[in-house]
């Protein structure tokens, strides 16, 4: 589910330069502006695993969701000999059939043969020289906003011949502990007008979860123009301290991608394609080029890059308390307003029923008891509740705790 979120980001950016490219006047969008062309997001790289491709194709803004090119043959040769082969996971996603990791010196050339018969090959690319990351540390910072929160930053030091192109990607994990969690909980008890609400004990534990998200951005960091191939205090991920996602204990996971020139080019151009201030000025660059081709015409244009890259990764772990010892949390993700349903309203013989289809829909979570409460005529209803997300944490993640998560 991670790699199709971060996937569905690519494809959104890549489908708003499609969108954009060319203009060299004042951009006025015009229905039926649309050309339908492949995109191709393929990353293999030294991890010996099961990579992924996928193909979709471009869509418009009044597209809800980007088809899935689906029945494509898809294969990877290495030095024209060996052959990975690729069957499609699920509509649009390409897995190998085998595990397999890209090796130095080597050339890997991705194939893709159409269900109508039209087909792509990319250049050949090799593995770049990367290098691990040195440290992953976080310092509390202000920003250049005046924010103030943790600053996640990289350092990496690299053989002078090796790689000075590197692209980043984080995965964050978090735990999230529901302020107003209590044990008991509302249910129903079926009436011939409104249901009884009577409070009974919860089935399941929904006071502590996690949460992981991975980036959606393009982040980018070049050593070229640096006197020797390192790279000091790059931040890669910046929280404010008023994100509930620091309330508790938080972990990055991030990835570093060695690129080669072109690659890196590549990215650059996407990335300045995806900012307002590149879509929207009065000249633009021509279609975004990668390194992918028809073979049977030239002219025939497809999106996306095929990418051998070098990986290193390194995950940190740290509570708020470390940074922000005995300071207030963060607001939670709810205000997490209290209010006090009523049992039914309107005419006694059709009442409305309130809180009974609130806890139906499972809207709300049991607080306490109201001690106000002296019957139907009373201002408020028996219980004391809360928006669902305040006492049940997983309306933000998942109790299973994570395999690699540390206390």
């Amino acid at each position: 589910m991670k790699l199709l979120k971060k996937h569905f980001c690519f494809l959104v950016v890549i489908s708003i330069v499609l969108l954009f490219i060319g203009c060299v006047e004042e951009f006025i969008p015009k229905a039926g502006e649309f050309n339908d062309i492949l995109v191709v997001e393929a990353t293999v790289t030294n991890e010996m695993k099961h990579h992924k491709i996928y193909l979709n194709r471009t869509y418009s803004f009044e597209d809800e969701i980007a088809l899935a090119e689906t029945n494509a043959q898809v294969m990877i040769l290495e030095d024209s000999n060996n052959q990975h082969m690729f069957e499609e996971s699920e509509p649009g996603v390409y897995t190998s059939i085998n595990a397999f990791n890209v090796v130095p010196g080597a050339n890997y050339q991705l194939k893709i043969t159409m269900q109508d018969g039209s087909s792509f090959s990319s250049d050949q690319m090799t593995l770049p020289q990367g290098s691990a990351i040195d440290s992953l540390y976080t310092e509390r910072i202000v920003n250049d906003f005046g924010e103030e929160g943790m600053g996640i930053y990289v350092d990496n030091t690299n053989a002078q011949e090796g790689s000075k192109n590197f692209r980043y990607e984080y995965i964050e994990t978090y735990k999230v502990i529901a302020p107003d969690w209590n044990s008991v909980a509302l249910v129903n008890v079926p009436q011939p007008v409104c249901p009884m609400v009577i409070k009974e004990g919860r089935e399941r534990e929904e006071r502590v979860c996690y949460t992981s998200k991975s980036s959606n951005g393009i982040i980018l960091a070049s050593t070229d123009s640096f006197d020797e191939n390192r790279l000091k205090r790059f931040l890669v991920r910046f929280v404010n301290r008023d994100n509930y996602i620091l309330s508790h204990r938080y972990s990055i996971l991030v990835k570093q991608y060695a690129q080669s020139n072109a690659a890196h080019c590549f990215y650059e151009a996407l990335k300045e394609f995806s900012s307002s201030e590149s879509l929207f000025s009065e000249t633009q660059p021509g279609f975004l080029e990668g390194n992918l081709h028809s073979d049977s015409d030239r002219n025939k244009q497809v999106l996306g890059y095929f990418d051998v890259s070098t990986v290193s990764e390194k995950r940190i772990y740290f509570d708020y308390e470390d940074y922000f010892p005995g300071e207030e949390l963060p607001p939670y993700a709810d205000p997490c307003q209290r209010s006090m349903p009523k049992v039914a309203a309107g005419h006694s013989s059709e009442p409305r029923c309130i809180l009974p289809v609130l806890v139906e829909m499972d809207l709300i979570r049991y607080v306490t008891d109201n001690p106000n409460y002296t019957g139907p005529q009373s201002e408020g209803g028996p219980y004391i509740t809360v928006p669902r997300v305040c006492g049940d944490c997983t309306v933000l993640g998942s109790t299973e705790i994570p395999t690699f998560w540390e206390e």
